[in-house]
């Protein structure tokens, strides 16, 4: 009798063991469904999908193959709980809103704006003083500061390419440069917008300029594709960082070898879907909830078995 009371207590207790398991695992399943939810309306934000998988198993009795005697017999094993197995990036595109704001962008397509915190210049060219390290964003709500220059609401810059300004007979025409720049609009500008192929243009009204009551283009957003984008490590503030896994990134202007469109006074809103998060909710509720009666079940049988030996 105390020996079956041993064995039942070892195999208790690792039912204990897969239940805590079980919990640890629903509970994560909730944590990334609550941020989600509370993301719904983060600019660019990407949801994220908690996959499981078994944790080790107990072998109670190996398999044995065909004899003369016998047709052999199948592996007993009890697994002994679960383990997350990854927090897969959603990386779908979210729904666009109009905003009219002439610096809000919403990224149609591949790629990702590219960012960071660096030392422009005081005067042109802008082409010196680049970040040093690169994120990568979804969020197209832009602004500028004081001295014009193209910057995230967090105050991070835009890096993209200087324009290459073409002279002719009907007057300027721009085209991408070859040169990584940041991009600087004059305050008190007119007419700023931002085009489908990422130029940033604006009306030049200072009389002194060769190009006065012209349409200027000050320079072309760039976007980044990465072999594997589920790849990318989030970084906060609606940023992104590159990983081994993420891959190299690809470099380019938009609308061009592949690369998203830039759409002007729109912006690209979370793509999380309530219905989706409200059922995991649920699902991770009712799991949490089995496993811990799980815990109580094994425990009342713990406990009878401890009275039996008494």
């Amino acid at each position: 009798m105390e020996g079956a009371a041993k064995g039942s207590d070892a195999t208790m207790m690792s039912g204990m063991y897969a239940a805590i398991s079980g919990l640890d695992a629903n509970e994560t399943m909730l944590n990334n469904t609550a941020s989600d939810l509370a993301n719904v309306n983060t600019v660019g934000f990407k949801s994220a999908h908690v996959s499981f998988a078994d944790s080790l198993t107990q072998v109670l009795r190996g398999a044995s193959g065909t004899t003369t005697t016998s047709g052999g017999t199948n592996p007993l094993q009890v697994g002994l709980g679960v383990q997350v197995a990854a927090t897969e990036n959603e990386m779908s595109e979210g729904a666009f809103q109009s905003t009219n704001s002439p610096l809000d962008i919403a990224i149609q397509g591949e790629g990702f704006l590219r960012v960071g915190a660096g030392s422009p210049p005081a005067e042109p060219p802008y082409t010196t003083g680049l970040p040093t390290n690169v994120d990568y964003t979804r969020a197209g709500n832009l602004t500028t500061n004081t001295k014009g220059f193209l910057t995230t609401q967090s105050g991070l810059y835009l890096v993209g390419v200087n324009a290459e300004a073409i002279k002719g007979e009907g007057g300027f025409t721009y085209k991408p440069g070859t040169e990584a720049s940041y991009i600087v609009i004059p305050p008190g500008s007119a007419n700023v917008s931002i085009g489908q192929d990422g130029s940033v243009t604006y009306t030049d009204e200072n009389p002194k300029s060769p190009t006065f009551e012209t349409q200027v283009t000050a320079g072309y957003l760039t976007l980044a594709q990465f072999p594997n984008q589920a790849g990318l490590e989030r970084l906060g503030g609606s940023l992104w960082g590159a990983t081994a896994n993420s891959g190299t990134p690809v470099v380019g202007t938009p609308d061009t070898g592949g690369f998203g469109q830039t759409i002007g006074g729109e912006l690209e809103m979370s793509n999380v879907d309530l219905a989706t998060e409200m059922t995991e909710m649920i699902t991770a509720e009712r799991g949490y909830q089995a496993n811990s009666r799980v815990i109580t079940t094994a425990n009342e049988m713990l406990d009878a078995a401890v009275s039996m030996v008494q």
